[in-house]
């Protein structure tokens, strides 16, 4: 049997077609407008059956023994009970303020963040906090301060393309075969990353930028297009505000000047910013390379203003405003005590800019635990992620972490965060579990991510957890479903759909016809109405109203200061389509089907150094020190290496975060340079 569902292996949440018989899963895959033949192949899901039943996935809840000698099996209601007793706990000693729920990204950023946080907020506690500060989150951010919501590009229909700091290869195969598509019907492919990627062999231009560094580029691109009057004038003298100021900031950034700081020519600065300015229409994919970078923010407002200066903003082909499904909020934010401080409290801007995104810090968490500030948290719950190998400067988070009082883990697998828990709760797969996910709420059409099997074993979907944990607290008002489905249908009345009218149009169900230029009719979600893009809200907190109103400030590479004694510059590696973070490192077909654990060094540093492919190299930072395999490769230019991601739980001795820092964050943000760092090698 064929059913329509969503993959949440990652977030890209590609709809897919599973293949059930008999109650299990036999494989998956994915939709797409291409010709099967032509379509990219995703390794996860090639190895959905594998994942789902694993045997190394958590199926029993587990409780640590009172000797911390390790866990033994447990039934739900044991499980639960004990969790929600050390709720009560913390919560009488030391107020309901001091629990906080950590999430990560597996369980997705719809309904299944929605629902922890009614909870969180329900008992009182303003402690639900996500990992967005160093992952989409601080960029949506962004581009909602400048127009109001995230713009989606277009690829498909453009005419040029820049992929900026992205490799939708390994990551959003949907978005890679739009790029593809175009390209292949004459579109310009420009691709800024300081790697030599897959598509950056195939563009047309391939800036090779210097890491950390891309807002310089952003504003040296808004000088030469105003300069030469190649903005879209119509659009600015109507549609926009602030103009003047960003006019007067941007030509402080000359390519002459700023071609040097990038790593780039004055010619190629000049090159890019006419070919974006006059093809039409044109796109730009921003993605996570500029995440991790202390000044994330301001790069991608600088990167969104471009896209409004050039008229490219909500037009076929262009980025596109959302048209959001609408929807019940119901994460019952106005329960919380008027004076309820969250330890985010020092990103106020970031914490309120989105009705639903909520507190998105992370690294606020280990200041709360181990410096109780701004008040101490003494009990985490860690839904779907692995802080230990995925949060920055892992020496401190491990701290933290052993410190608390009580550690509750959602997951599927075992992890390095999962093996300090008091209790770990077994999560269902994607495919055992029925939600409604982000990407089918902010924009049309709607996909329902509908269970395919039953929950393995044991173990239970997210929704099931919270919502029975919630009644056991006492919110059986707050959780009166006894299904998804229910709460689906909830959450969805304000739109006039039900689950069943999803399930009825698996393709895809659209509410409302797709529309462009939608400011003609109604205003920006700005404070103004227009794109800002002089930002008042910015300026009376005290920040700038205007991207890199006063220069780009300290370096954003960390230890930049020590570079004599930590010569090279590392980043961390592209994500690989196998796994998603730390995720999936234990199924073996794919860990069998690439690389492992490895460092990327260009041959002449190699030379210098004496290393030779397979030799065993010690990286190392003022942070920490990791073991990796040498790959002599010319990917990386001389005096850069790259450093495979997420491998903590494979092999501690490869967790690239015990390199990486959280000491410096960006202060409208929280976000730190945790994705190029001064670094040394040396041979083990």
């Amino acid at each position: 049997m064929i059913i329509d569902t969503v993959c949440r292996f990652c977030s890209s949440c590609c709809p897919i077609e599973a293949e059930v018989d008999g109650g299990r899963l036999i494989g998956a895959r994915r939709k797409s407008f291409l010709e099967p033949d032509k379509r990219l192949s995703c390794a996860k899901l090639a190895a959905a059956a594998e994942i789902v039943y694993s045997p190394k996935r958590l199926t029993r809840p587990l409780i640590k023994y009172a000797d911390g000698s390790g866990f033994r099996e447990a039934d739900w209601d044991e499980a639960l009970d004990l969790v929600a007793a050390r709720f009560q706990h913390h919560k009488e000693q030391d107020g309901a303020r001091s629990i906080a729920w950590l999430r990560g990204m597996a369980a997705d950023w719809g309904a299944p963040w929605d629902y922890p946080n009614r909870l969180m907020n329900a008992f009182g506690s303003p402690n639900t906090i996500g990992n967005g500060s160093i992952c989409f989150v601080a960029r949506d951010f962004a581009h909602s301060y400048v127009y109001g919501s995230m713009a989606f590009p277009e690829a498909r229909g453009a005419q040029c393309i820049i992929v900026w700091g992205k490799n939708d290869g390994n990551t959003a195969l949907g978005a890679a075969e739009g790029i593809h598509w175009a390209r292949e019907h004459g579109a310009r492919l420009i691709v800024i990353d300081p790697v030599q990627t897959a598509l950056a062999r195939k563009a047309d231009i391939w800036l090779q930028i210097r890491p950390g560094h891309d807002g310089l580029l952003a504003m040296a691109m808004i000088n030469e297009i105003i300069a030469d009057n190649l903005y879209d004038a119509e659009f600015v003298a109507h549609y926009t505000s602030g103009f003047e100021a960003l006019r007067q900031v941007a030509a402080r950034y000359p390519a002459a000047e700023v071609a040097p700081q990038l790593w780039l020519k004055p010619d190629q600065i000049r090159e890019l910013a006419r070919l974006y300015a006059t093809i039409k229409p044109a796109a730009i994919i921003d993605g996570n390379g500029l995440d991790m970078h202390r000044e994330v923010f301001d790069t991608t407002r600088a990167i969104a203003m471009l896209r409004a200066l050039t008229g490219n903003l909500d037009k076929p082909g262009g980025d596109v405003l959302p048209q959001p499904i609408p929807v019940h909020n119901i994460q019952l934010a106005d329960r919380l005590p008027a004076d309820a401080r969250p330890i985010t409290c020092d990103y106020p801007l970031f914490n309120t800019f989105s009705e639903t995104w909520g507190n998105q810090v992370q690294g606020c968490v280990v200041d709360a635990v181990l410096d109780e500030r701004p008040y101490p948290v003494k009990m985490v719950v860690v839904q779907s992620g692995n802080p230990l190998v995925t949060m920055a400067d892992s020496s401190r988070t491990r701290s933290a972490f052993a410190k608390l009082e009580t550690l509750v883990v959602i997951d599927m697998f075992m992890t390095e965060t999962a093996k300090l828990a008091d209790v770990i709760l077994p999560a269902a797969s994607c495919f055992e579990k029925t939600q409604l996910n982000r990407a089918s709420i902010r924009n049309n059409p709607i996909f329902l991510q509908d269970a395919v099997i039953a929950p393995l074993a044991e173990s239970w979907p997210d929704w099931k957890i919270v919502f029975e944990l919630g009644r056991r607290l006492g919110l059986e008002e707050e959780f009166p479903w006894k299904t998804a489905e229910e709460a689906i249908n909830y959450q969805l009345e304000p739109a006039g759909v039900s689950v069943a009218d999803l399930r009825a149009n698996g393709k895809g169900l659209r509410i409302e016809e797709l529309r462009y230029e939608k400011y003609r009719q109604q205003p920006f979600k700005t404070p103004s109405g227009k794109v800002e893009f002089f930002s008042s809200r910015l300026a009376e907190a005290g920040f700038s109203g205007v991207p890199f109103a006063l220069g780009l400030g300290s370096n954003p590479i960390s230890f930049a200061d020590q570079s004599e004694t930590y010569p090279l510059l590392g980043i961390s590696g592209s994500r690989d389509i196998r796994f998603t973070n730390s995720q999936f490192r234990t199924i073996p077909s794919l860990v069998q089907a690439g690389a492992g654990a490895v460092v990327d060094i260009h041959p002449e540093d190699a030379a210098a150094q004496g290393f030779a492919e397979g030799d065993r190299i010690a990286i190392e930072t003022p942070k920490g020190s990791i073991e990796m395999t040498a790959r002599i490769s010319t990917t990386v230019r001389p005096g850069m290496v790259r450093l495979a991601w997420g491998w903590g739980d494979d092999d501690p001795r490869a967790n690239l975060n015990n390199l990486t820092e959280d000491d410096i964050r960006g202060p409208v943000s929280g976000t730190s340079t945790s994705r190029s760092f001064m670094c040394r090698l040396r041979q083990v």
